[in-house]
């Protein structure tokens, strides 16, 4: 707070100094064409009296010299305003008043110079200091006409005059003061509105700049005057030259053109291929005086992400608090089918019975994947070498899947180190590997976990690869969606879970092209949080 009010200061002082400089450039003009009168004017004709005449050269000269050195100290020297004003002002009164009483009093016009002066004096003066420099300018013309009436005869309409002068000179400083006020109240309001639209402006465009969503504003031709980063990040942009809303995205042009059209409906979400996100456009028009348009851009991936994961939450508080009313009537269902399988039954009880242990068996899988996504947050990172335990998750997987070990094929590479919490990493290759396990051939080598050196936080790369059919191009947008499955046994919550648990140690899962089954790749899992 206390920099903030010298900050002020020092801005309302500036105007001061200012100010005063350009008065004392007023004084030095004067005293330059005073002396040039003074020195370029013959004895003969010279305003003077001839009893002074002799030295008026001489006092114009040091009043120029004086003045100089004035204008000359201001660029140097900026203490003690009131001090160096004064100096001045009464500097002024002494010469002019000379001059005045050189010339023979009012007659020779000096004393409308010192109104001047005294004028100048009231708008950069401050407070009472004026009508002091009034008072010494009505006592210094007082007393000059004094001795000019002690030397020639006494000249009563000199007085009045001299008089009149003097509340002239009250006057003027008063009104002076009074006008420097309101203009440096002028000021001190235009620079507060200043500051204030300046602080306006840098808060605005921070705003705009951390916007998730991107924003354009777009002319009536479909010329992009402005955007944010985030609007670059979004459309792939990587210098933002581009000046046409088509160079931007053919697809967002023909969504403004069919808006400037009259189109009602909202627009299309569509998809931009060097970023390879999915957008959905908003016109806004202006009011400007071009009518510009603004356009702002949303990511549906993030709308969706965000949808989904507030289903989650809401799934995850409601199964928490019922999760053991859940389990316990399963358990008991369970048990109960286990006994009635013990006893002789014909094959259609059997049969009953087969459907009711295999439905309990799901609704509890289900409940266990809704339990999981809580422990997200959860997290516990250590260094973990892929090439340690990636061959034993195989012996373990091969073992719980009663499948041969040669199914899964091991690519270890270089091998790699990955920062991640382990029991994650391992609910995230299970669920990996059951789902192509499920859609593979199960022969040898149909499974393959690859390792690979990568661009990553951690520079590995894993990947998850069988020789199934893939994933079908409609379906490949949903495959990471929670509850969406084609298998009829499945949950539809294991690919999202392991996206999941990815994104919680700092990890990316991602669907790549078929090769020639479904390909999903692990990148990230940086080992700097675990040093």
């Amino acid at each position: 707070m206390t920099t903030r009010f010298a900050a002020e200061d020092s801005a309302l002082w500036d105007t001061h100094w200012k100010s005063l400089r350009y008065f004392n450039l007023y004084r030095f003009v004067l005293a330059a064409l005073l002396f040039v009168a003074a020195a370029g004017t013959p004895l003969q004709g010279a305003v003077f009296v001839a009893a002074v005449s002799k030295w008026h050269v001489a006092l114009t000269g040091g009043y120029l010299l004086l003045t100089l050195l004035s204008v000359m100290s201001l660029h140097r020297v900026r203490r003690h305003f009131n001090i160096q004003l004064t100096a001045q002002v009464l500097l002024d009164v002494f010469v002019l008043t000379a001059l005045m009483y050189a010339g023979g009093g009012l007659r020779s016009g000096f004393g409308w110079l010192l109104l001047v002066s005294l004028a100048g004096a009231g708008l950069v003066g401050q407070g009472r200091l004026v009508l002091f420099f009034a008072a010494v300018a009505t006592l210094a013309v007082l007393v000059s006409e004094f001795f000019l009436a002690l030397r020639n005869e006494f000249d009563s309409v000199g007085f009045f005059q001299a008089g009149l002068l003097s509340l002239g000179f009250f006057a003027t400083a008063i009104s002076g003061r009074l006008l420097a006020r309101r203009v440096l109240a002028n000021e001190e309001l235009a620079r507060q509105r200043g500051v204030a639209l300046r602080n306006q402006m840098l808060v605005s465009q921070r705003v705009i700049e951390e916007m998730q969503d991107g924003i354009l504003v777009v002319s009536q031709d479909a010329l992009v005057r402005q955007h944010n980063p985030r609007a670059e990040a979004l459309l792939g942009v990587s210098d933002g030259s581009a000046s046409a809303l088509a160079m931007y995205s053919p697809a967002l042009a023909d969504s403004f053109r069919a808006w400037q059209a009259g189109a009602t409906a909202e627009p299309e979400p569509f998809r931009v291929a060097p970023s390879g996100l999915t957008l959905r456009a908003r016109f806004v028009p202006t009011e400007s005086s071009e009518h510009d348009v603004l356009v702002f851009l949303e990511d549906m991936g993030r709308v969706q992400q965000r949808a989904q994961q507030l289903k989650l939450a809401a799934l995850g508080r409601l199964t928490a608090n019922i999760a053991h009313e859940i389990r316990n009537p399963l358990s008991a269902i369970s048990h109960a089918g286990e006994l009635l399988l013990e006893e002789l039954r014909g094959s259609a009880q059997e049969r009953l019975l087969t459907i009711v242990r295999d439905n309990t068996q799901r609704l509890d899988r289900i409940v266990r994947d809704v339990l999981e996504l809580g422990r997200r947050d959860r997290a516990h990172p250590e260094a973990i070498d892929l090439a340690q335990l990636l061959p034993l998750f195989r012996e373990e997987f091969a073992v719980k899947e009663q499948i041969d070990p040669e199914v899964v094929s091991l690519d270890l590479g270089a091998g790699g180190v990955v920062c991640f919490d382990r029991s994650h990493l391992h609910q995230v290759l299970w669920n990996l590997m059951g789902n192509a396990l499920r859609h593979s051939r199960r022969q040898a080598g149909s499974l393959t976990l690859r390792l690979r050196r990568g661009r990553g936080v951690a520079g590995v790369e894993l990947h998850v690869v069988d020789d199934g059919a893939g994933v079908p191009d409609e379906l490949r947008e949903h495959v990471f969606e929670p509850f969406f499955t084609t298998h009829s046994r499945g949950t539809g919550l294991g690919l999202y879970i392991a996206r999941e648990l990815c994104e919680a140690n700092g990890a990316r899962l991602e669907l790549l092209d078929n090769s020639p089954g479904a390909h999903f790749r692990i990148t990230g899992g940086g080992c700097s949080e675990c040093q």
